[in-house]
Parts: C-alpha cells; sequence; structure tokens
C-alpha cells in the first residue's frame, strides 16, 4: 500500500474518531504524523515537524493572551457597549455590519489572519449582546473576511497575477475581485436566512408595529405560557389549546457611559498601535500580539490577574496538530501528485472542476495562498488552449481555495473559533467543520456551473 493512500486513509481515520469521541483532533493529528512518518516514510522525528505552523502557533497564542487581557479588565466590553449604543434597537442589521466590518482590512490589503484577529473578539461579543446565533456572527466574520480576499492591495491577489505573469497569462483585477466578493456576498445571505435573521427582522418589525413590549433593543423571544395574558408582553393572536405565546424583547441597550480607567486607555492604545503594525506596516501580528500583551501584563498585574489563562490551548493544539498532519501529506507529494494527474486528462471542462475540487478540499486544511501558487501552473496549458476563458478559470480556482477558511483549521477559522465562550466551543466546531465541507463540495460546482461551464459555450 503506498504511503498516499495510507496518508489519506489516517486524515479520515483521525477526523472520524476525533468528531466522534472527546478526543483533541489535534492530539491524532500528531500521532498519525509520527507513525507514518516514522514506519512508512522513515523520516526523523525533527523531519516529520516540518510541517508544524510556528507562525500560526505564535498568532493564536499572542491574539488570544492580548484579547484575553482586554477582556479581563473590561476593555473589551467597554467597547461592546459603545457599539451597542451606535447600533440602538436594529439588531437585524448587526449581522451585515459584521460582514462589512470583516471585509474592510482584507479589501484595503490585509491577509484574513490579521483583519480577523482584531475583528473576531468584538464581532462575536457584539453578536452575543444583541443575542445573534453564534454561528452567524462567527461564518459573517469569516466569509466577510473572505469577501475581500482579492482586493487588488491584498497579497493573494498579487499572489495570483504573479502566477498568471510567469506563464504568460493575465486577469482583470477587479473583475477578480468583484467575482469573488459577490460570491461571498451570495453566502452571507445564505447564512443570514439560515441562522435567524428572519426572526431578527420580525423582531424588529413587532417592536415597530408596537406588538413586542420591552427593553429598546435586543432579540425577539417566545414563551409559552398558561392563561389569558402574561407579564411583559403581548399576547400572540390564534394561540391553540389555552397557550398563548408572549413575545417579549431583550434589553441591549448601552449602559450609562463609564470614563475608561488608565489601564484601559493603554490596553485600547496598545490594539490599536498593534493593529497598525499588522494591517499598515505588514509587521508579523502573532509576534506583535504576544509582545504587547506581555508587556501589558507586566506594567498592571493586578488588573489582569490569570488572564494568561484565557489562550485557547485545545485549540492551538488542534489547528497546529493538524496542519502538521497536512503539512506531512504536501511533503510526500500526496497533493501534487493529485494535482499533476488530474492536470493530465486533456478533458478541460473535467479538468477545470477536478482541480478546484483539489483546491477546495486541500486548502481547507492548508495555506490558500501557497495552493495557489502550486495550482495556477497546473491549470495554465489547458487555459492556453482557449476551450476555457481564463478568467472563469482563475475566479473558480480563487474561490474554490478561499471559501473553505471557514473550517476551523484555517487561521481565520482557528482564530474565530479561539475567541468563542469555551462552553459552545465544540458546538461551533462542530458547524464550522461541517459548514467548510459544504463550502469544499459546493464551491467547485457552482463555480463551474456559474463561470468555467459559460466560458467554454
Amino acid at each position: 500500500m503506498s504511503i498516499h493512500v495510507i496518508a489519506i486513509v489516517a486524515l479520515v481515520l483521525i477526523f472520524v474518531v476525533g468528531t466522534s469521541r472527546p478526543i483533541n483532533l489535534g492530539a491524532l493529528a500528531l500521532i498519525a504524523t509520527f507513525l507514518i512518518g516514522t514506519l512508512v516514510a522513515g523520516e526523523s522525528v525533527g523531519e516529520l515537524l516540518d510541517g508544524f505552523p510556528p507562525e500560526l502557533f505564535v498568532l493564536l497564542v499572542g491574539v488570544t493572551y492580548l484579547f484575553g487581557l482586554a477582556a479581563t479588565n473590561g476593555t473589551i466590553e467597554w467597547l461592546i457597549d459603545r457599539a451597542t449604543g451606535l447600533l440602538g434597537d436594529r439588531p437585524a442589521v448587526v449581522p451585515w455590519m459584521i460582514f462589512v466590518f470583516s471585509a474592510v482590512p482584507t479589501t484595503a490589503g490585509a491577509l484574513g489572519p490579521a483583519g480577523v484577529a482584531m475583528l473576531a473578539p468584538l464581532c462575536l461579543r457584539l453578536g452575543a449582546r444583541y443575542n445573534i446565533d453564534r454561528r452567524m456572527t462567527a461564518l459573517m466574520v469569516m466569509h466577510g473576511s473572505c469577501a475581500g480576499n482579492f482586493s487588488p492591495l491584498n497579497g493573494l491577489a498579487v499572489i495570483v497575477r504573479q502566477a498568471l505573469s510567469a506563464n504568460g497569462l493575465e486577469v482583470s483585477a477587479s473583475v477578480l475581485f468583484f467575482g469573488s466578493f459577490a460570491y461571498n456576498l451570495g453566502l452571507a445571505v445564505a447564512i443570514y436566512l439560515m441562522f435567524g435573521g428572519i426572526k431578527l427582522i420580525r423582531g424588529e418589525r413587532d417592536a415597530d408595529g408596537g406588538a413586542v413590549t420591552g427593553g429598546a433593543a435586543g432579540a425577539v423571544t417566545d414563551a409559552p405560557t398558561g392563561g389569558s395574558g402574561g407579564s411583559g408582553g403581548s399576547v400572540a393572536a390564534g394561540a391553540e389549546g389555552g397557550t398563548t405565546m408572549v413575545r417579549s424583547r431583550v434589553a441591549v441597550e448601552a449602559p450609562p457611559r463609564v470614563p475608561l480607567r488608565f489601564d484601559q486607555v493603554i490596553t485600547l492604545l496598545v490594539i490599536v498601535a498593534v493593529a497598525v503594525g499588522a494591517l499598515v506596516f505588514n509587521l508579523e501580528i502573532g509576534f506583535l500580539a504576544l509582545a504587547a500583551a506581555a508587556l501589558l501584563h507586566a506594567v498592571f498585574p493586578a488588573r489582569f490577574a490569570e488572564a494568561d489563562k484565557k489562550i485557547v490551548w485545545s485549540v492551538v493544539l488542534l489547528i497546529c496538530g493538524v496542519v502538521t498532519f497536512v503539512g506531512a501529506m504536501q511533503r510526500y507529494g500526496t497533493v501534487d501528485i493529485v494535482g499533476v494527474g488530474i492536470a493530465g486528462l486533456g478533458a478541460p471542462l473535467l479538468t477545470a472542476f477536478l482541480l478546484c475540487l483539489v483546491a477546495a478540499f486541500t486548502s481547507a486544511f492548508a495555506s490558500s495562498a501557497g495552493l495557489l501558487g502550486v495550482l495556477i501552473p497546473l491549470a495554465v496549458p489547458f487555459v492556453v488552449q482557449g476551450q476555457i476563458g481564463a478568467a472563469a478559470m482563475i475566479i473558480a480556482l480563487c474561490i474554490s481555495a478561499t471559501v473553505v477558511d471557514s473550517t476551523p483549521f484555517s487561521s481565520v477559522g482557528a482564530l474565530t473559533l479561539a475567541n468563542a465562550p469555551e462552553e459552545e466551543r465544540r458546538r461551533l466546531f462542530r458547524t464550522m467543520l461541517a459548514w467548510g465541507i459544504g463550502m469544499a463540495a459546493t464551491a467547485p460546482i457552482i463555480t463551474w456551473v456559474i463561470f468555467i461551464l459559460p466560458s467554454a459555450l
């Protein structure tokens, strides 16, 4: 049995065992990396750890440490209170604000992890304040970030243009950007409808029409009650069996403005400095956040007691373990063998679809940027033949390789998962995993139908 088959079977077993039993997937992945690397590939321990992602490790530790400090001393809550005061009585608008806010950094040129590292903690807390489904908030953050991935200012777009230029091809930067943005916007609509957006809209309409009583802003909740009425709410008409529904609104009015303490002011300034350093000067955000967190903790030890315990080590183990195993698969050449075999089929439409499929499923566990640099040259030979439009192929490939960043194994997904409350993390992980697999399965099909097929007719 070849090492490629063994690695793929092991990957499947890791996910089956890790999702059906309370065992960290990362631990299973590291064990599999060790067993296959030493027993099958004949690697030393140093060699089999070549796939360990040190940048991702530092990023997760540094960012969760910094925002753990900000949560401990109340800085995050202060920011959410201010955002609540600005948004007021419009919970149905909040998910769209989160989507737009998340798209701004990547559209302006930041890579996805940098933007999400800054915004995920705030957006998840803001969604919780309005009683919005945590799954909706998390997916809006991730796909908002993906929407700006191929802005002409973004590093991913630069990588794509360089790969095309090296092979004598060119694709309009605006076409690539708007194609990706439109696809993610469509996904945002689907997320909004699937995870409670209609209820948020109905809640606002009921409140505006006087059908709901309670606080000035918040999510609408339904609670059954017996008798002819209930306190604090209005009775819905048409209740059956003597049971009525009381529709009440959870208040989310901003509390009285409390002046920031000195340590909170410094915390805000430090977070802004980290954001500017990462987004403007392209400095490594993981090390910036780690240094900033250590500095804050040293200067204000009393305000940040035990804040270092907010580093989400379980997520760090999960992500780094799986990425290490996938790195081993790439080192063994499994991805390259599949890609070269597909590119040599000689059927352009089928080849285009299969390349998008490989891009989607591989990128769910690996670097989108690195994968695009490998797959675009593989797509060039049959694109040059003219049977499939170059722009259509590249857009489909780029979308397929990036919308799967919503999996918990990408940097963007890992940062989002790490900022969820611990009690909800496993449920959110399952949702993100299922959604990410759904993206990997559907993106190649949809982009093939929308972009590739029309270009070949």
